[in-house]
């Protein structure tokens, strides 16, 4: 697979994250290349112009727009970590890109503000609403995505909440949405992060826009927390790939001696298990949040158990390479006699992946839809 894009703006070596040894899969799409070269057609922004990236997946906008200085917004600490990569990949200094988190906004106003469609619609509402001061009558709002991505609703969301809207040709399965700046319009408050409370308990969970199931318990994760384990030492506990925190919420509630270390890659969903942890404990119990790429920067040999309800989604491809790397690092992380405890739906083979890894598994619990694996890591 070539890891060179060839754009009006340059050639560039753009790789995704994680790595594989076979990549099969390319760090931009045809919307990436439509967009990029439609840019050469607009008028000439003058010097000391303001650009804002958003939703780049893996940095081929901010690499080819480099010159610009621009600001890029991401809610995916690997899409972040990619653009540093690629940015020196290229020889191009980190500082010519200013990187945000989907909880952060640059100051003043943008004349160029680019934006990918991501997989979650409320994610693009929150972020139009959170966008709309940093726009004038003059900025040039781009939305870009492969036409799969583009439902009637990122019309409307458009135009309901930045201006009228036209529509380029499609080219390569891609199009771009061009959004006119309406000052008149009457824009709502976020109405994320959105607030409910979980079954059975007591505790009120917030979850940000970007969050998996964030009106509701999910069903998968509804089957988890029944077999989550309880014990009495003081362990440490992960939960891995957190989203909202509800599994490690649950753990610790079962836990009461245990310290629970929440990791993600997504902000806003670390930014969520975060408050729906100290709401429900206050400073009472001990707890550590990180965004990161899975366990990459968590020491070996330094956790009891492991909780994890692998995503098998990276933005809008479907695979199993997020899960094999997450079993992979909790290999190596789990002290000797440690658990990985996984869930998945039934059809996804995690059984055979962790038989591989630790020479073993049980089945915890399965239903028509989902199953529990454990794994014990040998002593």
């Amino acid at each position: 697979m070539s890891v060179r894009l060839s754009v009006a703006q340059g050639e560039f070596e753009l790789n995704r994250l994680p790595k594989r040894p076979r990549e099969l899969l390319r760090a931009w799409d045809a919307a990436d290349e439509y967009l990029l070269d439609t840019l050469t057609e607009q008028p000439r922004l003058p010097d000391g112009a303001r650009v804002l990236i958003v939703n780049d997946s893996f940095g081929a906008l901010a690499v080819a727009l480099s010159a610009f200085r621009p600001y890029a917004i991401s809610d995916s600490f690997l899409s972040q970590q990619a653009t540093r990569l690629n940015l020196a990949a290229n020889g191009l200094p980190e500082h010519s890109v200013s990187l945000l988190n989907s909880l952060e906004m640059p100051e003043g106003v943008f004349d160029w503000v680019l934006i990918k469609v991501p997989k979650t619609l409320a994610l693009l509402e929150d972020q139009l609403i959170r966008l709309h001061p940093h726009l004038t009558a003059s900025t040039q709002v781009i939305v870009a995505g492969m036409i799969k991505t583009l439902p009637s609703s990122v019309w409307k969301l458009l135009e309901r909440l930045v201006g009228p809207t036209t529509t380029s040709l499609a080219k390569k399965k891609a199009r771009l949405i061009f959004a006119s700046p309406d000052a008149g319009l009457i824009i709502p408050p976020s109405p994320y992060p959105v607030c409910y409370q979980l079954e059975n308990t007591e505790y009120l969970i917030n979850n940000h826009a970007n969050v998996f199931s964030r009106d509701s318990l999910d069903i998968g994760t509804r089957f988890f927390l029944q077999y989550l384990p309880a014990r009495q030492d003081a362990c440490d506990i992960i939960d891995l790939g957190c989203g909202n925190g509800l599994v490690g919420l649950i753990a610790a509630e079962r836990c009461p001696a245990a310290t629970v270390h929440f990791v993600d890659e997504s902000f806003m969903a670390v930014a969520s298990a975060k408050d729906n942890f100290q709401r429900a404990f206050g400073e009472q119990r001990e707890a550590t949040f990180r965004v990161g790429d899975g366990l990459m920067e968590v020491e070996s040999e330094s956790a009891d158990l492991i909780l994890c309800n692998p995503p098998f989604h990276q933005q809008n491809t479907v695979g199993d390479q997020i899960a094999v790397s997450l079993f992979k690092q909790s290999r190596r992380v789990l002290r000797k006699g440690g658990e990985l405890w996984v869930i998945g739906n039934r059809h996804l083979d995690y059984h055979s992946y962790l038989d591989r890894l630790f020479g073993a598994y049980s089945v915890i619990a399965a239903n028509s839809k989902f199953v529990i694996v454990k794994a014990v890591l040998a002593g």
